[in-house]
């Protein structure tokens, strides 16, 4: 049920990538359709591999290791994860139908959190055996990827008018609410505008985090190509350090300045929800119901 800016999203680079495809199937934000949700689960683990090496451009033999870790991840994520987020489910279908607040939305935001470093800690081992085979062909193709987000990124935050970065975090947000919600009406629209249009987001500060965060990975992958000697428990450890610097940037002000993202962002979530009518929370609550009965059809053969 996520919804912050997607600012918080843009920051994501090669490993949160590669979290993000290993559980595409899934998502933190349950926001497919229940149908889909049933059947991009079903499809997750080639819907992983085909993400995975559109950035990393993976040759035969990683091929045949990134299938075998994919496979295992699922069967981890199947037993382990999938039972949670059911869990979960059944709680937001309650918290639906009441008053939100700022305080009760991070609560969630940080459950989601939690999970998203499940997923990572499950990912790193199979991440360090990558980065170990990768050539330089891979982290010139790699850069290649991250050049071509890049433009995108600045396309649609830097190399606009404020209206126009206005109009695509819009976009962005109602792709995420009326899913749950059914159509915003005119009131809810003219308030969600308003809290984007007072988001602290700063698409060039923004933007050099993501640039610090790509050049880190390459930095980080670069030395572990060179290194010989390195081991899959060392270059875990190399991926896991670089993460803590994902997670908590070493530039000064800049973790300040994320808390402060997500806290407007559930600042935001709660404000609409609490504008939400009777019709609309039930819409919600059904909607969250559909994504409960699909998890228990992927999940209960296991």
């Amino acid at each position: 049920m996520s919804t912050f800016p997607e600012a918080t999203k843009g920051t994501s680079t090669y490993l949160r990538i590669i979290a993000r495809g290993l559980v595409l199937a899934l998502m933190l934000q349950l926001l497919s359709a229940c149908s889909a949700l049933r059947l991009a689960y079903g499809q997750g683990a080639s819907l992983a591999y085909w993400w995975i090496d559109g950035y990393a451009d993976l040759n035969e033999v990683q091929t045949v290791q990134m299938r075998r870790d994919i496979d295992g991840f699922f069967a981890w994520h199947r037993g382990t994860e999938l039972p949670y987020y059911i869990t979960r489910l059944q709680q937001w279908q309650q918290l639906a139908t009441a008053e939100s607040s700022t305080d009760l939305v991070c609560a969630q935001f940080d459950v989601l959190r939690a999970a998203y470093l499940r997923v990572i800690d499950r990912s790193l081992e199979p991440m360090a055996r990558l980065a170990m085979t990768m050539t330089s062909a891979q982290l010139q193709h790699l850069q290649r990827k991250y050049a071509k987000n890049n433009q995108e990124f600045e396309r649609d935050y830097i190399r606009v008018s404020a209206e126009e970065r206005i109009d695509h975090l819009m976009g962005k947000a109602l792709d995420r609410y009326e899913p749950v919600y059914g159509n915003l009406n005119d009131t809810q629209l003219k308030l969600l505008r308003e809290r984007i249009r007072q988001s602290p987001f700063d698409a060039v500060r923004v933007n050099a985090e993501r640039l610090r965060r790509q050049a880190d990975l390459i930095r980080t992958l670069r030395e572990l190509q060179a290194d010989r000697t390195t081991t899959v428990a060392t270059a875990t450890t190399a991926l896991r350090r670089w993460h803590d610097r994902v997670m908590q940037s070493p530039i000064p002000g800049f973790a300040a300045y994320s808390d402060g993202l997500v806290r407007n962002g559930c600042e935001q979530f709660a404000a609409i929800h609490n504008t939400t009518t009777p019709e609309q929370r039930a819409h919600a609550v059904q909607v969250l119901r559909g994504y409960e009965t699909d998890l228990r059809a992927v999940a209960a053969p296991y």
